[in-house]
């Protein structure tokens, strides 16, 4: 459908955001080419439904969609500077992210895809620019699920650690014997 005047805004400070965070990223050298794709098929997704006038609703959808989890990012980002990510909070929201990105990105994504690759209205152009978003979103899906195993092995390695220690101390204790007699 014809884009409206609230879809048209928020797509305008959209794309003053990716070509803001596509330029730090290319500046600062803080991200690897699978983000800088992402910006990129970002910042030509949102011309075409500028510059064609619709996709407007889809391209609001997508940009929602993918970027709930930034909050979390930046989150995560702030506990690593104030030295308190290696805490429950930085577990907590390592967890919610990883959660909030598997339901809404590929789950609630899945679906969104389905819709407009079956949709008649959608144009071919924006067919394919969902094809891109949604293997990039895969792409991170998998990169999320491995560092959560790792972070989860971690976790579970340390854990086991002290609770060997815990039993070793407990038998010591129990060992032990007063020699006062």
């Amino acid at each position: 459908t014809e884009n409206t005047e609230l879809q048209i805004f928020a797509l305008a400070v959209c794309l003053g955001y990716f070509f803001f965070d596509m330029g730090w990223c290319v500046c600062y050298r803080s991200e690897g080419p699978v983000m800088l794709a992402h910006h990129a098929a970002s910042i030509v997704g949102i011309l075409l439904a500028l510059l064609m006038g619709v996709s407007g609703c889809e391209t609001c959808g997508v940009i929602f969609g993918s970027e709930i989890t930034n909050p979390l990012l930046q989150t995560r980002w702030f506990l690593r500077q104030l030295g308190l990510y290696d805490s429950l909070l930085g577990d907590a929201v390592d967890l919610l992210f990883i959660l909030l990105f598997a339901t809404v990105r590929v789950g609630m994504g899945t679906v969104m895809f389905y819709c407009e690759l079956t949709s008649p209205r959608t144009l071919l152009i924006m067919k394919l620019g969902g094809v891109v978003m949604y293997l990039l979103a895969w792409v991170f899906m998998v990169d999320i699920a491995r560092f959560g195993y790792k972070k989860s092995k971690a976790k579970y390695r340390k854990w086991m650690e002290n609770h060997k220690l815990k039993d070793m101390n407990k038998e010591k204790l129990v060992g032990h014997t007063d020699k006062s007699d």
